[in-house]
């Protein structure tokens, strides 16, 4: 039975947020440590980014530099070294002063523009699978999300298959109705792991444009994408700069998580918008890793590119140990999570089979399912998380094969 108040007589929850509960990750989290199994659900390194950037979060610590309020937009050192990081890898301007505020994380930065550019009624579309707090979020501000889905895909090329998760532009097109207030874009993308094409991101600008849309886009994964992807800031196509929202992260890009360091930048008009909603949120925090970051975003392309190659080395080791476990894996070109349908091993339910995982091969996985509003078209996907160090990796593939046997 329901717990009511005695006055208002109505679940204590509000109902916004009544249909999310317990979130994933930090269900599959505590069954990952009453096992003792591999996690590679939750999508956090097992190991600490640069040491020198570390200390530098240190060096700020003793020298006094954050440890009280910093600034609402963020230190002046971060919000200059924020612009000079998009000038330098994607041409593109912004006002240290008025086009950049830091967040506590991406996932305050993703709140925050929800709730300032939102009222109630307004439709927001987001590609499906997303991430759990994007469906949160939007109900909180009240808006109403519309799913557009990301389908499996396969091609053959030279005899090689490649499977991706691809945007049907057209179902993109006729989800926009009157009500549409904004487009809430990732990419690359979790978890399948797609990086949006330059064909892909240009006609979802021209139809922002077209419908005289809003668009938030979430490019925390930007430093990880592999092979031939490239990832391009919505930002810099035509008639995007006023209108775009863009979302960063040191977390994904340095490794240091638990320092909830994020950032936005936009036009002047959209930046005060979303300080306008941030300031009754955390207001500030993370002073002194603030400082840190900022030098971390100004390390030579020498880092970035080491960074990458770990992690493709990461998702090749993986991805191919869950092919020979049976798993048809969808290769992704960007992030560090790998999509895979376990329906080649029999199964075709996502949270049944990672509830069972642990205790079947000790390792810890998320059903995709949890990041859909159609259920049914992720119940056979499963993602798993390749940043980790490689021993621990190999570990999970030597237990993973055991399935197919």
């Amino acid at each position: 039975m329901a717990v009511m108040t005695s006055s208002a007589r109505r679940p204590l929850l509000n109902r916004r947020l009544a249909e999310f509960g317990t979130t994933i990750f930090a269900e599959m989290s505590a069954l990952a440590l009453s096992t003792g199994s591999i996690n590679l659900g939750q999508g956090f390194p097992d190991t600490d980014g640069p040491e020198e950037i570390r200390e530098a979060a240190v060096r700020a610590l003793r020298d006094g530099r954050g440890n009280q309020y910093p600034p609402g937009p963020g230190v002046p050192e971060l919000r200059t070294a924020i612009t000079a990081h998009q000038e330098r890898r994607y041409g593109l301007g912004f006002d240290p002063d008025t086009e950049v505020l830091v967040t506590a994380g991406a996932t305050e930065a993703i709140a925050a523009a929800l709730l300032a550019l939102l009222e109630p009624g307004d439709e927001v579309i987001a590609l499906e699978p997303y991430y759990d707090s994007y469906a949160a979020c939007i109900a909180m501000a009240g808006g109403t999300r519309v799913p557009v889905t990301l389908r499996p895909h396969e091609e053959t090329h030279d005899g090689v298959v490649h499977r991706r998760f691809r945007l049907d532009l057209d179902e993109l097109r006729d989800a926009v109705t009157d009500n549409t207030r904004l487009l809430l874009i990732n990419t690359p993308h979790n978890p399948t792991g797609t990086v949006l094409t330059r064909e892909e991101l240009t006609a979802i600008a021209e139809l922002a444009v077209e419908r005289d849309l809003l668009v938030i886009t979430d490019e925390v994964y930007e430093h990880l994408v592999f092979d031939e992807a490239e990832h391009i800031p919505l930002a810099t196509l035509p008639g995007m700069r006023g209108r775009t929202v863009t979302i960063g992260s040191a977390g994904k890009s340095f490794s240091f998580t638990g320092w909830k360091v994020g950032w936005v930048t936009a036009a002047p008009d959209l930046v005060a918008a979303v300080r306008s909603a941030k300031q009754f949120l955390t207001y500030v925090a993370s002073g002194p890793f603030q400082y840190a970051v900022a030098e971390a975003l100004a390390l030579p392309d020498t880092y970035f590119e080491a960074f990458r190659a770990d992690m493709r080395a990461k998702r090749d080791l993986l991805g191919a140990g869950l092919a020979e476990a049976g798993f048809t894996v969808f290769r992704p070109a960007g992030t560090y999570f790998i999509t895979t349908d376990i329906r080649p091993l029999g199964e075709s339910d996502g949270f049944a089979f990672c509830r069972a995982l642990p205790e079947r091969a000790g390792v810890v996985a998320i059903p995709n399912a949890v990041f859909y509003d159609h259920r049914d078209a992720g119940a056979p996907f499963v993602r798993f998380a390749f940043c980790k160090q490689t021993s621990v990796l190999e570990e999970a593939v030597k237990r993973l094969k055991t399935l197919a046997g």
